[in-house]
């Protein structure tokens, strides 16, 4: 076989970039991260995980408009910027950029992380990421007491028992089935509009690696026995809570489709010209939905997109 085995992703996925330090250490730092607050720079996050966006930035604001003289206890830590000045992250309404005359717009980052920078897109992720936690785990799972942040918002404590919980994140596959040649296999869920395909993905179970989690899933989905399966990259996917892990794996374009789980209502192969006249078409929310084009793709705020442009982009 040719092409699949000089596969790879051609760009760092949107969410996966970085252009911030996590500065990890300063949150065990009390003192640390409390002498940095006053010059600290402010990500406000709303209840819809919506930000105010500037320019391709993320609008930060002055930590010493919350008022404190130290961090809250329900901000959140995400780093430091090159010039070391510290960013923290709190739920709570949008306010203005300090400079009136900014074009600001208010955005979530499925529908404006194409625009960000290396930071914002770092430090929206995490930010939406650890929130979203926080939101959902207030109360210890082993014994139900209410529980408080700790190190800089990267866990949660019961201050009566002293037991530690830290952010969960749920590990998930995403496959490109190719043929090893020029076809590629593309999926369309149940509740996906008409034209809208993608590549397979499910959550990897308890007790399951990756790749075998690649086969089981493609198997209930839509009955392919994959082979020769290989890591492309990951993503974060903070919806909540996601990380998004990468492949491509070789099917059998001679065996039938089987769908036999309800999640996926109908697939096909598809070629790699095919492929590419529908990534000329932008995106499924960008694309003309009267064109004759057969295809409408994810957009490239997924690593899903990436995935399939690198494969479409061999020769």
């Amino acid at each position: 076989m040719t092409g699949h085995r000089t596969f790879g992703l051609r760009h760092v996925p949107l969410l996966s970039r970085v252009g911030a330090d996590r500065a990890d250490a300063l949150r065990t730092d009390i003192d640390a991260a409390t002498e940095g607050w006053a010059e600290a720079l402010l990500l406000r996050v709303d209840r819809r995980n919506q930000v105010l966006i500037s320019g391709g930035r993320v609008v930060l604001g002055r930590a010493s408009s919350l008022g404190t003289d130290k961090p809250p206890e329900h901000a959140v830590f995400l780093g430091r910027l090159r010039d070391g000045q510290h960013v923290w992250a709190v739920r709570s309404a949008l306010e203005g950029p300090e400079d009136p005359d900014a074009d600001a717009e208010v955005l979530d980052l499925r529908r404006a992380g194409e625009v960000f920078d290396d930071t914002s897109a770092q430090l929206v992720a995490t930010a939406t990421a650890l929130l979203n936690w926080h939101d959902r785990a207030r109360f210890s799972a082993v014994d139900g007491a209410l529980t408080r942040p700790a190190k800089g918002g990267w866990s949660r404590v019961d201050p009566v028992s002293g037991h530690e919980e830290f952010p969960r994140i749920d590990p998930a596959v995403i496959c490109l089935v190719h043929d090893g040649y020029d076809r590629a296999v593309l999926a369309r869920q149940t509740a996906w509009p008409q034209r809208l395909f993608s590549i397979l993905a499910g959550f990897v179970e308890a007790g399951e690696s990756f790749e075998s989690c690649v086969v089981r899933e493609i198997s209930e989905e839509i009955g392919l026995t994959v082979s020769d399966v290989q890591y492309l990259g990951s993503q974060p996917w903070p919806f909540p809570r996601s990380l998004m892990v990468g492949f491509h794996a070789i099917g059998d374009p001679e065996q039938p489709f089987v769908f036999s789980d309800g999640e996926i209502a109908e697939a096909d192969w598809f070629t790699r010209a095919e492929i590419r006249a529908a990534l000329d078409q932008g995106d499924w929310s960008a694309a003309d939905r009267d064109s004759s084009s057969r295809l409408l793709l994810p957009g490239s705020i997924s690593i899903a997109r990436e995935i399939i442009e690198s494969w479409a982009a061999l020769d």
